[in-house]
């Protein structure tokens, strides 16, 4: 959940802040693509941090090394928010975030049936998880 808090409250600062007059906020494409991008970093550090055995324990057993896979994942998800404020690479980085989000969605339904934890805290059940999802989906494409 704290993703989400994140993306739409850093998305609504952003905005207040062209409103009050700094132009470079002036349009909510920039707002929500540095949203975007602070969220992946956020995700992306709980690759590496105290949370990291969750995340492990999120992979489903029938794939290899979930430990490398959490690993790829942060790494890919640090690149694309990287990656969005590049205007250059920006359209790039949606589409490499958007499969991202689909190729990692399995784990988030395997963790959500299991009742899965983060940092003691139950996971999201399924149907909300599932909203959200599509949430930052659509954000992502938004901003290509």
């Amino acid at each position: 959940m704290a993703p989400f808090i994140l993306l739409i409250g850093s998305f609504l600062i952003f905005r207040l802040i062209g409103f009050l007059g700094l132009s470079y906020f002036d349009g909510w494409e920039t707002s929500l693509r540095i949203a975007v991008a602070l969220m992946f970093l956020f995700t992306a550090s709980a690759h590496w941090g105290k949370r990291r055995p969750d995340l492990i324990k999120m992979v489903p057993p029938a794939l290899p090394r979930p430990d490398l896979i959490v690993t790829i994942t942060g790494i890919v998800e640090i690149i694309g928010a990287i990656g969005l404020l590049i205007p250059a690479t920006a359209s790039l980085a949606s589409a490499g975030l958007a499969f991202l989000l689909i190729v990692m969605f399995p784990a988030n339904i395997y963790a959500a049936r299991n009742g899965n934890v983060i940092d003691g805290k139950p996971i999201t059940s399924l149907f909300p998880r599932t909203i959200i999802q599509i949430i930052f989906f659509t954000a992502v494409i938004l901003v290509s």
